[in-house]
């Protein structure tokens, strides 16, 4: 197909369709890689076997528990389904009721997904960064870059609940906690957004944050409000006002294609559950600290017991059931 002399005539369409064969062959790369190594340690171990050499038994039984684990990642892959899974991931993450208890639940969130993304090799920028009054984060917005980065974290879009003794509290009393997650594809130039800039108020301001490892303090943070839609967005990470603008106008692309979205399934009444579910009241998980420790979906049923190691960033098992049951 890619060889036919009209292929470039469309150019949107040429561009998808090479990116969806670059897609193909990387997957095809790595199940030949993770082929090749299986017969490679299948031969080590008959050769270890034959030897009596239980060092080098010891060496293929580790390698082979490491090779699947990547093979199970690749058949996690598989199953995106999605126009944008392959996609970087736009992360952003508001604090519900509650004060200063939802704004370090906000942070908790906040480190638990840095922490998966970094167990990935996925890189982390923090776009927008907006501190509690007294502790925690009110909202932040962060870009996940690396491969699938938006398949994966599409599960986590939602109200995530969570049930703990307070640590705010000097009775001891335990509270309840909300923050939302909204989870966006960063979109590349195939995909065509029409905006306005007469539809765009843009506002630049000082950037608010913990600084260091969260953003830049400086003059060159934009604020840009859709004005049709009411949307707005900011980013403040660079120091540069102009990367600042394009990285807020990659956002409201995103949040514009989602809102079309939407009103596009909305009118053929086919909206996905998760995106019905996105309000104050209808969790889509729950974090238990107290009575009892544990984490559930609520859509999927799933349940972990360990609840540090999820918080440390394990959202594997939560996203491939996910995955497993989305509609």
């Amino acid at each position: 197909m890619t060889l036919a002399q009209d292929f470039w005539n469309d150019q949107a369409q040429a561009k998808k369709i090479q990116k969806e064969l670059g897609q193909l062959q990387d997957v095809i790369k790595v199940w030949e890689k993770n082929f090749t190594e299986l017969e490679e340690a299948d031969m080590l171990l008959e050769m270890a076997v034959e030897e009596h050499d239980a060092d080098t038994q010891h060496e293929v039984a580790a390698s082979v528990k490491e090779l699947r684990e990547r093979i199970d990642l690749v058949e996690l892959e598989c199953m995106f389904s999605g126009e944008h899974d392959s996609n970087n991931a736009i992360l952003t993450i508001h604090a519900g009721a509650g004060g200063t208890e939802a704004q370090d639940w906000v942070e908790m969130l906040l480190r638990m997904y840095l922490r998966w993304a970094e167990d990935r090799g996925l890189s982390t920028d923090i776009l927008d960064y907006l501190p509690g009054d007294e502790a925690g984060v009110k909202s932040v917005t962060i870009m996940i870059k690396g491969r699938h980065s938006y398949g994966y974290l599409r599960s986590e879009v939602g109200i995530h609940r969570l049930v703990r003794i307070s640590p705010f509290d000097a009775s001891g009393r335990r509270h309840t906690s909300f923050a939302s997650v909204m989870v966006l594809p960063e979109l590349d130039d195939t995909i065509d957004i029409d905006i306005n800039e007469k539809d765009l108020r843009i506002d630049t301001y000082r950037a608010s944050g913990a600084g260091g490892q969260h953003v830049n303090k400086t003059d060159s943070a934009i604020r840009i409000t859709h004005l049709p839609t009411g949307i707005v967005v900011q980013c403040q990470n660079e120091r540069s006002q102009h990367r600042n603008k394009d990285m807020a106008m990659k956002m409201l692309m995103a949040r514009l294609y989602e809102k079309e979205e939407e009103e596009k399934a909305r009118e053929q009444e086919n909206m996905h559950g998760d995106k019905k579910e996105i309000a104050w009241g209808s969790q889509i998980r729950s974090y238990v600290l107290q009575p009892y420790r544990l984490i559930k979906d609520h859509r999927t049923n799933h349940e972990e017991g360990n609840v540090d190691a999820v918080l440390d960033g394990r959202l594997d098992d939560f996203i491939k059931a996910y995955l497993l049951w989305q509609p």
